[in-house]
């Protein structure tokens, strides 16, 4: 295999920026979508006079189009480039946000919310493929732990805009609004279109495979090239890594709103000015994780957020029922739910670790699919944490903790079997026929970007 592919050093530091800006508002906006959902789903269920279930299934559908979005969207990635990729999975999210808000009925909103689902799945992983083939290996841990903190951003918007719709207009009126912001991210496209480069190294990869200069790629089912020349036991252990950290957040991210508002009757003010500090303890967390990520290591930045999780979700299990009595620092949800949001921090290792697993030709697919997957995967969550609520007399935050602290575990497991990734080569030249060389094993020197 020819190895002249290029790497970070090709594209100017406009290009680059231009890519994380693109990267950055593409998920900001995805992860919007998702988490303003939880919030209107008090509002459809009274709108549309929804069961428990009903409400259940419509979160669990949009987090299950987004496991096929993402293989989708992944495969397009590899096959037809980076770029192209981003663009039709914007288009549809966007496009199938914005006609949801006008459904009539419960199938009208599942099938949508489906449709959503799938363009959201596309998004995350192709974007951050891009942005870590664009970017300088010494920093790659902290660029991507950057980008992926913009999740805090997404989260306290949702949180704000979400409590401020359901407190300002009807029923009916607060989820159709929020589901139409879901349909801002269109605008991103024509940013995209003429102000984000392609991925030099899969032009010159593509370049090269037209050529006939590539021979490692036969180019048949993308999902079973996962599995062979030695990734098999990597690709089962990198698909339950991720999804057990979906099932854990998801399975506390889903209902928390619903646990604080509904069940221990917290004022809206309190909930809101918690999610919001959280954000900004969680950003300030997720560059402090990225910048030693990139000196300890990428299981390291996986590790140590997850003991976060275990130990805030034994706290919620022994004293997260204490309501709120006035002051917040005397409020032991307040701190217990920080503390999970530190935990969450550890998705900030995800796109770069597996982006490293993979070679050129698989990373885009890699990426979105085991993300995605896990993400759809984690669309049970809204399910079995109410039948787990159940086992335990209607208690929601113990159905929460009963699904979630075994995730924990199992992601806390699968991190310390992956393969440490430091410093590896994202051009071909570190992969030959989809196992790493000597070359990939070097360890980078710290460059700043």
């Amino acid at each position: 295999m020819s190895t002249n592919i290029g790497t970070s050093e090709d594209y100017t530091a406009r290009q680059r920026y231009s890519i994380m800006i693109s990267a950055m508002l593409g998920y900001i906006l995805d992860f919007y979508d998702v988490l303003i959902f939880p919030f209107l789903l008090p509002a459809i269920q009274r709108s549309m006079a929804l069961s428990l279930a009903e409400i259940g299934s419509l979160q669990a559908l949009t987090l299950f189009g987004s496991a096929i979005g993402g293989a989708l969207f992944g495969v397009i990635g590899d096959r037809l480039g980076r770029k192209t990729s981003l663009q039709l999975t914007i288009a549809l999210f966007s496009v199938a946000a914005i006609i949801s808000a006008f459904a009539w009925n419960y199938w009208s909103l599942a099938v949508l919310r489906l449709i959503t689902g799938i363009g959201l799945g596309g998004e995350y992983g192709v974007g951050m493929v891009l942005f870590n083939e664009a970017w300088k290996k010494g920093s790659r841990g902290l660029g991507a732990a950057a980008l992926q903190g913009c999740a805090v951003i997404a989260s306290s918007t949702a949180s704000i805009v979400g409590i401020w719709l359901i407190a300002t207009f009807s029923d009916e009126w607060s989820w159709r609004i929020g589901l139409l912001t879901g349909g801002v991210p269109i605008l991103l496209i024509i940013f995209i279109r003429f102000f984000m480069p392609e991925s030099k190294i899969w032009l010159e990869y593509e370049a090269q495979r037209k050529a006939g200069q590539v021979t490692a790629e036969a180019r048949t089912l993308p999902l079973a090239d996962l599995f062979r020349n030695g990734l098999a036991r990597q690709t089962v252990i990198a698909f339950v890594w991720l999804m057990s950290y979906m099932l854990c957040y998801y399975s506390v991210v889903s209902f928390i709103p619903t646990l604080l508002l509904r069940d221990m009757h917290t004022p809206g003010d309190i909930v809101r000015t918690t999610a919001v500090l959280l954000s900004v303890v969680s950003g300030i967390c997720y560059l402090a994780n990225g910048f030693f990520n990139d000196r300890a290591g990428r299981r390291f930045g996986a590790l140590v957020p997850a003991l976060f999780w275990v130990g805030s979700l034994v706290g919620m299990a022994m004293w997260g029922s204490q309501l709120y009595a006035g002051s917040k620092t005397e409020w032991p949800m307040f701190w217990l739910y920080i503390g999970f949001g530190i935990g969450n921090v550890a998705l900030g290792v995800t796109g770069v670790w597996i982006s490293e697993l993979y070679p050129v030709n698989l990373r885009a697919t890699a990426v979105s699919t085991f993300y995605m997957g896990g993400r759809g995967l984690g669309s049970i969550a809204p399910v079995i944490v109410p039948l787990a609520a159940a086992n335990f007399g209607g208690s929601l935050l113990n159905g929460m903790v009963a699904v979630a602290l075994p995730a924990a575990a199992i992601f806390i497991l699968a991190s310390l079997l992956l393969p440490e990734t430091l410093g590896r080569d994202l051009s071909a030249k570190g992969f030959e026929g989809g196992t790493e060389t000597d070359a990939t094993m070097k360890a980078a020197s710290v460059t700043s970007i």
